[in-house]
């Protein structure tokens, strides 16, 4: 077996998670033994605002983590949807750090996770480590950026658009995405009558239907000329910043058929 067919080997026996993915063997050797693999729920918790940050977590597969940030009205308002191509908690603090929004599993399944303090000796001993990581959370910050920019000149049908396409691109390609009307106001940040009355529309339109606790999308095409470009935007930073991470279908096929994502010049 050539190196290539190695690299390629090695790569596909890592966790699914195309950040984890990204790194070279060396700098993922540095943190291999301290990862641990758990199955999650979803609504699971993994920090509310002032706890200690003292887990990395790395979505796999179709998991996906979300960020709330609490109002004093008693209502969460999510921020970002974060799955495959990346991590929450404690990715590039140097220390202890409290969570300043509430972080919640959105969809349940394998999550991967290193101790703060691992992942950041791993950094201090790898330079290429810690700017990849460094590279994400400025990823991180152009999604929430993008996100602010959405919820104040975007429509609520654009922005629903927007996340039933932005949950399907880190779900397989699954056209069933498990979004209740709850969900997705929440999502919107807007009431549940608001969202069923854009989820009403967008099934007499023929573009979607709903079963119970999901949404089936049967126009994708459809969807994406409803929606916003705020996902495309989010998509080319990170082409831009971090080649090869943000999940795609030519990424979904490479990865099944064990070639690596590209990698950043």
């Amino acid at each position: 077996m050539d190196a290539r067919s190695n690299r390629t080997a090695e790569i596909a026996s890592r966790p699914y998670n195309n950040l984890l993915r990204r790194l070279s063997q060396a700098d993922y050797a540095l943190i291999a033994a301290h990862l641990t693999t758990e199955a999650t729920s979803a609504n699971e918790l993994l920090y509310n605002p002032g706890d200690d940050v003292q887990v990395v977590h790395f979505p796999c597969g179709p998991s996906l983590a979300t960020f709330l940030v609490p109002n004093e009205d008693g209502r969460d308002v999510e921020t970002i949807l974060v799955g495959r191509e990346g991590a929450v908690g404690g990715v590039v603090s140097e220390g202890y750090l409290p969570a300043y929004t509430r972080i919640v599993v959105k969809f349940g399944g394998p999550f991967v996770r290193i101790h703060v303090g691992k992942l950041e000796a791993a950094k201090r001993s790898s330079p290429t480590l810690r700017n990849i990581f460094a590279r994400y959370a400025d990823c991180m910050l152009a999604q929430i950026f993008q996100s602010t920019a959405c919820n104040a000149i975007h429509s609520i049908e654009q922005r629903t658009a927007k996340w039933i396409l932005a949950a399907m691109e880190r779900i397989d390609g699954n056209d069933s995405v498990p979004l209740t009307h709850e969900q997705l106001a929440t999502l919107l940040g807007v009431g549940r009558s608001y969202a069923s009355r854009v989820i009403q529309s967008f099934k007499a339109q023929g573009l979607i239907e709903t079963r119970r606790g999901s949404i089936l999308v049967y126009n994708r095409e459809g969807l994406k000329l409803r929606a916003c470009l705020c996902n495309d935007a989010v998509k080319g930073h990170f082409e831009e910043v971090l080649r090869g991470v943000y999940p795609t279908e030519e990424e979904d096929i490479g990865v099944e058929a064990g070639r690596s994502p590209r990698r950043a010049t």
